[in-house]
């Protein structure tokens, strides 16, 4: 998923990257509830409870997702799971962070979003996690070699087990389309901004022209770096894996489109993932027509607009491939029954639960043979009404290959969004002083 951020994920907050201690002691539950073991442990009724803390949207849920938990439970009748979430991947990722240091408040299974997986596998994390090679039965030959890769320790360890990947699109509102006059068939759609993000803006600016009144052409230009970044084959970090953002010609290019369509009107100016739910309001009251949209988006889009708005909403191809987000699941060592963990962690990332998730919510697998699977291949969402959702995302899964990453990725990202691109779109910022705003907050609040 992401979030980070996509996101995955995808997914984000205002304030520097490491001022969760308040939150933790207010007790936010951010993760889990409070106590030491974050609450993990025997039920009342005698069955083990196992707690697992995620971010945005992972469609594992038994109430607007694949109801996987509940399947589980059937299954299993000496397991109770309860799920833990949080919108903002990054308030999630700094309290997650001061629980391992503590090693308390912890669930016993954990999200991890890839930009911050380098973290979690070097040398202050690694050794805080279960080895999921060898505890809880996955099959790590099922998953794409480069997803594995990127969740194992310099010893070996497998820390994480694959959940999505998240390969992009641009999903559009068809409604405001017409009514901007612009084409609403998706492939005349695509053709508008083909093989360049410049084209991307100047179709916004030519959505301006005939906007319905209180709309903008994007949602966020937050969102729109994050997508730009996504689909540069240089990213935050330089073959070695160590930061190096202010030389990525990937920043430069996501950072100049961002800042343009900041100080350009063609944005709602809105803060994905924000804490009052605007973002979210703004979806189901149609106050944009296109959102930066890697698969795990849909789901989002989903919720948020809501059934009032279904058959509206269409995915485009986007100006460039690229991928953005995709997660894993974890299992901290210190909790009370690991072994247990990492099994309900394999079962949920294994193939066919992949595909469950995927026919409800869209996250793209990060298994192979799904990928490549008829269920996902001829999948569509009911939401999206015809959309081939599934070839248009296994399309843009086969063409992605992964940046390098460092440890920091995912908190110079928050960094350029929520303190730089963010200040720009809503309160004017000089983009010049933006940028030297983002990089002291790096040099005080990163150590390299």
């Amino acid at each position: 998923m992401r979030t980070s951020s996509t996101s995955r994920s995808r997914q984000r907050r205002r304030g520097t990257a490491i001022t969760a201690v308040a939150g933790l002691a207010a007790c936010t539950a951010l993760i889990t509830g409070c106590g030491a073991d974050g609450g993990s442990g025997e039920a009342g009724d005698g069955k083990i409870t196992l707690r697992i803390g995620t971010f945005g949207s992972f469609g594992y849920d038994d109430k607007t997702g694949a109801k996987l938990y509940a399947e589980y439970e059937r299954s299993h009748p000496d397991i109770k799971i309860v799920e833990s979430n949080v919108a903002d991947g990054q308030k999630y990722w700094d309290t997650l962070k001061l629980r391992l240091s503590r090693n308390s408040g912890l669930a016993d299974i954990q999200a991890l979003e890839v930009g911050y997986v380098a973290e979690a596998t070097g040398p202050a994390m690694a050794d805080k996690w279960v080895d999921l090679g060898k505890t809880g039965g996955a099959d790590l030959d099922a998953f794409l070699d480069w997803k594995v890769n990127q969740a194992t320790t310099p010893d070996g360890k497998v820390i994480g087990l694959g959940t999505d990947i998240g390969p992009m699109a641009i999903c559009y509102n068809k409604d405001l389309f017409a009514k901007a006059k612009l084409p609403t068939d998706r492939t005349e759609v695509a053709k508008l901004w083909q093989g360049d993000w410049s084209k991307f803006l100047a179709t916004g600016k030519n959505y301006q022209k005939n906007a319905p009144a209180g709309t903008a052409f994007h949602d966020s230009a937050s969102g729109l770096f994050n997508a730009v970044i996504s689909s540069q084959p240089v990213q935050y970090a330089n073959t070695k894996g160590e930061l190096d953002y202010e030389n990525s010609p990937g920043v430069k290019l996501a950072w100049n489109t961002a800042v343009e369509a900041a100080t350009s009107g063609v944005t709602a100016k809105l803060r994905q993932f924000d804490e009052k739910g605007t973002w979210n309001a703004a979806f189901k009251n149609s106050k944009f027509a296109t959102v930066a949209c890697p698969s795990w988006m849909t789901g989002i889009i989903k919720d948020q607009a809501g059934a009032g708005n279904q058959g509206k909403w269409d995915i485009a191809a986007p100006p460039v491939a690229g991928n953005w987000g995709g997660s894993f699941l974890a299992v901290p060592k210190s909790g009370k029954h690991a072994k247990e963990a990492a099994e309900l962690a394999a079962w949920l990332t294994a193939p066919a639960q992949h595909a469950k998730v995927f026919g409800v919510n869209g996250n793209i697998p990060s298994t192979k043979h799904t990928l490549t699977s008829a269920v996902v291949q001829e999948a569509k969402l009911p939401y999206f009404g015809d959309t081939p959702v599934g070839k248009i995302y296994s399309d843009a899964a086969a063409g992605i290959t992964p940046a390098p990453i460092s440890r920091w990725d995912g908190q110079v990202k928050t960094f350029i969004t929520d303190n730089g691109i963010l200040d720009i779109e809503q309160r004017g910022t000089d983009p010049a002083k933006a940028w030297e705003n983002v990089k002291k907050l790096i040099e005080d609040k990163i150590e390299q």
